[in-house]
């Protein structure tokens, strides 16, 4: 553990330190040819340099053996980590090799940091599997190496073999590890281990394991240890808030999100307001997005643009305020893919149809080349516009000019365009013919489409491919259920609420969100409610 915090003093000595003039470079160097200090009087003056200045100054000391020991490589490989130079750090480590130095553990531990910084884990194990009694930093270094690479299976192989005890780092490092292969049980254990072995709360591992609980999809777990948590810093009401957002909690994400305000226990930071601005978009909750944005406002440390400005797009499109969406989308000084396609998309779903063709016009001007999302929201466009030549035209130049294969919700797209059209028989045709077997939202899309336009001849043929279709949901069914409802076919009605029963499938009440001062409230459409504008 010393070794760490002596390399992370060290490296942070050299980030912070300016270049220091070539001239007093060269009296060193002069100092050098002129005396025999012993090596301390030099390595004392390595860690006060920037790792540019360092490195110049090693050259010049290996020259001289008497001016350097193995302090003056462990300075050395620091630097070239944070430079990023591979070639360096390769010449210092035979340099260690031939001056007899390489035994040395931390030495060893320095190289193995070294080429985990760089990613390269060969390197890594290697010098790992030279080192004869790896101690704790040994070993917590390979793990964590393994699991950024993304060996996370062999990462928690090293962890089972350790013949030390781990400390806080090496569980860090082995938690990531679980996160990335979903490995919930071992994950768990971990957190038991921490809790049975570790004197005290360590924020950093409370983070680690909260981050791994929510990509696990284990929010039951991440809200208990959130609540348990002594204190809590940015890191860990971001996570919670975001965890919950992805997870479809969103009324629960917007209520920590408030006591995180409200508490003043962090300050939150971009990553913050993304994540809730994530979740006012899927609730349409407009009122919060609104003060999430003049919140944000206020602060002068934060930049509408990037992640930021797209987030408060997404949000005013989703919440149908067109007019702050175009406000948001004329203030980004970077407008990327992701904030043409979001506006694009915004515009379809909006029913303004030609402002999202003209809007992919504009993009083209500006040198911005399409992707599959900005595709979805373009057919989109044509669908609710009723331009099926166009949407045609778009779904051809997808791979025919751009090299984008069509993927499912494209199709899905190109069927509601035909739909709402009426052209169900081309709808029709039009699933037959494609590479790939629809699934159930495509079917979905016709069945719709059939019942809006009365065109009972189609509910036989849908309804058996919909039996053999993959990802049909409760929705789908019911949708056919209802239809055949309506056609007063009530035999056909029941087999497929037979069905669905068969499968265990239950349709879920509907409900709204409404919003009254700021807050979310969820009407589930069985009470009544009203509600009294101020």
């Amino acid at each position: 553990m010393k070794g760490n915090c002596l390399w992370i003093f060290h490296s942070q000595a050299m980030r912070l330190k300016p270049p220091i003039p070539t001239c007093t470079l060269n009296q060193i160097h002069a100092h050098l040819l002129k005396t025999h200090k012993p090596p301390l009087t030099f390595n004392a003056v390595l860690p006060s340099l920037s790792p540019q200045d360092a490195l110049l100054l090693y050259n010049q000391m290996v020259l001289h053996p008497t001016s350097h020991n193995h302090f003056t490589f462990t300075h050395a490989l620091i630097a070239s980590s944070l430079l990023h130079a591979l070639h360096k750090t390769l010449e210092i480590h035979a340099h260690v090799i031939k001056s007899g130095h390489y035994s040395d553990i931390f030495i060893q531990n320095t190289l193995l940091h070294s080429y985990v910084v760089k990613n390269n884990i060969v390197f890594a194990k290697r010098v790992f599997k030279s080192i004869s009694s790896p101690d704790v930093v040994s070993w917590t270094s390979i793990i964590s190496g393994l699991s950024k690479c993304g060996f996370h299976e062999e990462a928690i192989g090293k962890f089972l073999c350790m013949d030390v005890k781990p400390n806080t780092s090496t569980l860090v490092s082995v938690v990531s590890a679980c996160c990335g292969l979903r490995a919930v049980r071992f994950g768990k254990a971990i957190h038991g281990y921490s809790l049975r072995s570790l004197d005290g709360d360590n924020i950093i591992l409370d983070n680690a394991l909260l981050d791994f609980y929510v990509k696990c999809g284990n929010l039951a777990s991440a809200k208990f240890l959130f609540m348990k948590m002594s204190w809590r810093d940015v890191i860990s009401w971001t996570t919670m808030v975001g965890g919950l957002a992805q997870g479809g909690l969103c009324e629960e994400a917007v209520e920590v999100f408030q006591a995180m305000v409200n508490g003043g226990e962090a300050v939150p930071n971009e990553v913050t307001f993304v994540n809730i601005l994530s979740a006012c978009a899927s609730l349409g909750a407009l009122s919060l997005g609104q003060w999430v944005h003049s919140y944000i406002s206020t602060r002068h440390d934060l930049v509408v643009d990037g992640n930021l400005g797209n987030a408060l797009l997404n949000m005013y499109s989703k919440c149908s305020d067109m007019c702050m969406a175009v406000q948001v989308f004329n203030e980004l000084t970077h407008k990327g893919i992701i904030s043409w396609s979001t506006i694009i998309g915004g515009m379809a779903m909006n029913g303004h149809g030609m402002h999202a063709l003209q809007l992919f016009s504009l993009m083209l001007v500006h040198g911005v080349s399409p992707d599959d999302v900005t595709f979805i929201g373009l057919l989109s466009a044509c669908g609710h516009a009723g331009l099926v030549k166009q949407g045609l035209i778009f779904f051809k130049a997808m791979n025919d000019v751009y090299g984008i294969a069509p993927q499912m919700k494209h199709y899905a797209c190109m069927v509601d365009m035909y739909g709402r059209a009426g052209l169900l028989e081309e709808a029709e045709a039009f699933i037959r013919g494609m590479p790939i077997e629809a699934d159930g939202p495509i079917w979905g899309a016709l069945l719709n489409a059939c019942k809006i336009h009365g065109n009972e001849k189609m509910f036989g043929q849908i309804y058996h491919s919909l039996r053999s279709a993959k990802g049909v949901s409760v929705g789908t069914l019911a949708l056919l259920s209802n239809t055949y409802a309506s056609c007063n076919r009530w035999d056909d009605a029941n087999k497929v609420r037979d069905i669905m029963r068969d499968l265990g499938l239950k349709k879920m009440s509907g409900y709204s969100w409404i919003e009254v001062d700021a807050t979310v409230n969820e009407c589930d459409g069985v009470n009544s409610f009203t509600y009294a504008g101020k």
